[in-house]
C-alpha cells in the first residue's frame, strides 16, 4: 500500500461483506410468516437487509392483507421468536463460509497496520465472528444493543471509529445493503458498496463481490 495514504480503518458490515447468512434470515422470516398467514418472498426479502429485527418485523406485518396490528410486547416476542429460530441455523456457519477475498483481504489489511471494526446490526454479529473463526482479526466489534439508531443513521459507524481511536474521514466502510451505505456516508466515511451498481448511487466504489476488494486499489481510490 502506498505510504502517503492518510487510510486508518476499514469497517465492515457482516452479512453480505464478511459471510452470506442471508439464507438463515430469510429461512427464519419465511417460518414466522408462515405462522402468521403473511406472504413471503425472497425478492422481500432483500427489503430486510441491513434493517433491525423489529423494522424487518413491521415491515412484514405490513404484507398482510389486512396489515395485523400488535402489542409492543407481542412484537418482542414474534422478533425474539424469529432471533432463536436463526440461532439454530447459524450453528451451521464455519471458517468455509468466509466470503471469496475476505481471508486475503483482511490479511492485507493487517500487514499494512490498518485497523479493522465490524459494524453490524445484527444482534447475533459475534456468535457468527468467533463460528467464522475470525474474531481475533477485528480490532472493535460494535456492540449494537448499546447503539440508540439503527443504520442508516452513522451512530454504529461512528461508534466503530471513535472506538479504534481513528478519523472517520480517514475510514473506508464496506457494505452491501442501501441503508449501510448510507449510513457510512453520513458518517463521512470513504463507502464502498458490494453488489449492484445501479442499486448504489451514493457508492464512491461499487464491487460486484468481494473478490473485487484490494487494498491497493482502494486506497489509491481513496487518496
Amino acid at each position: 500500500m502506498d505510504k502517503a495514504i492518510s487510510l486508518q480503518a476499514v469497517i465492515f458490515d457482516l452479512d453480505g461483506v464478511i459471510t452470506d447468512t442471508a439464507e438463515y434470515h430469510y429461512q427464519a422470516w419465511k417460518a414466522i410468516s408462515d405462522e402468521l398467514g403473511i406472504s413471503f418472498s425472497r425478492e422481500f426479502n432483500e427489503n430486510l437487509k441491513g434493517v433491525s429485527r423489529i423494522d424487518s418485523l413491521k415491515l412484514l406485518l405490513g404484507q398482510a392483507s389486512p396489515p395485523l396490528a400488535y402489542s409492543n410486547e407481542e412484537m418482542e416476542q414474534l422478533a425474539n421468536r424469529k432471533n432463536q429460530l436463526y440461532q439454530e441455523l447459524i450453528k451451521k456457519v464455519t471458517p468455509a463460509d468466509l466470503l471469496p477475498g475476505i481471508p486475503e483481504f483482511i490479511a492485507d489489511l493487517k500487514r499494512n497496520g490498518v485497523k479493522i471494526g465490524l459494524a453490524s446490526a445484527s444482534k447475533n454479529a459475534l456468535v457468527v465472528v468467533q463460528r467464522l473463526g475470525v474474531e481475533s482479526d477485528f480490532d472493535i466489534i460494535v456492540d449494537v444493543t448499546k447503539l440508540k439508531h439503527n443504520k442508516p443513521d452513522p451512530e454504529i459507524f461512528l461508534t466503530a471509529a471513535a472506538s479504534l481511536g481513528v478519523d472517520p474521514r480517514r475510514c473506508i466502510g464496506v457494505e452491501d445493503a442501501v441503508a449501510g451505505v448510507n449510513a457510512i456516508k453520513a458518517a463521512n466515511m470513504f463507502a464502498v458498496a458490494i453488489g449492484d451498481r445501479t442499486a448504489f448511487p451514493n457508492a464512491d466504489v461499487i464491487l460486484p463481490d468481494t473478490a473485487q476488494l484490494n487494498l491497493g486499489d482502494l486506497a489509491k481510490r481513496f487518496s
